[in-house]
């Protein structure tokens, strides 16, 4: 593999996997607040579940605690499985199809401020998180936990800011050589 089209491979995937880790967080809590109410009543929700539930769901890693019978979206979404589906894809691209495709992901300003939003958000939220749900939960499930809600927060701002008439600016992406 020549060194361009590995270091387009590497930053699509990388940037697939925020997308993902971005949208399965969002997608995470309000499925996990479903299932805790629906299935088992209002007496097993608990905030350290929720934390829990949006990072290790954010992460498209496995709950360990959960039994294979119980849902679990985190084994469908997710950093992981989005970078694997990427590297999949982008590993059998051909080279000029993956240069142009990197130009335009580079020069999506769209792309660039939800991920500036959702960065903002995952800082803002992280700290806040821990500092009010102190003894309520553990520091892992706190500070990751409320980064995912964060990262959540901030893409729904983006998108809310979009929606309201505060698009982001077209930047013409220069012709490729």
């Amino acid at each position: 593999m020549t060194t361009s089209r590995s270091a387009d491979t590497e930053y699509l995937v990388r940037n697939a996997m925020t997308t993902g880790y971005h949208v399965s967080s969002l997608l995470a809590t309000p499925f996990y607040l479903l299932y805790a109410f629906s299935a088992r009543g209002r007496g097993s929700f608990s905030i350290n579940r929720l934390l829990r539930a949006t990072w290790v769901g954010g992460l498209g890693g496995k709950n360990g605690k959960a039994k294979p019978q119980t849902f679990n979206l985190h084994t469908a979404v997710g950093t992981v499985a989005s970078g694997g589906f990427a590297y999949a894809w982008y590993n059998t691209c051909h080279e000029d199809l993956l240069r142009s495709k990197r130009i335009n992901v580079v020069y999506d300003i769209d792309r660039v401020r939800a991920e500036d939003h959702a960065i903002i958000g995952l800082v803002i939220t992280s700290v806040l998180t821990t500092g009010i749900f102190w003894k309520r939960a553990g520091v892992v499930n706190l500070v990751l936990g409320g980064a995912g809600l964060g990262s959540s927060i901030g893409l729904l701002t983006h998108y809310g800011r979009s929606f309201l008439g505060d698009p982001p600016e077209k930047v013409n992406v220069p012709p490729i050589i």
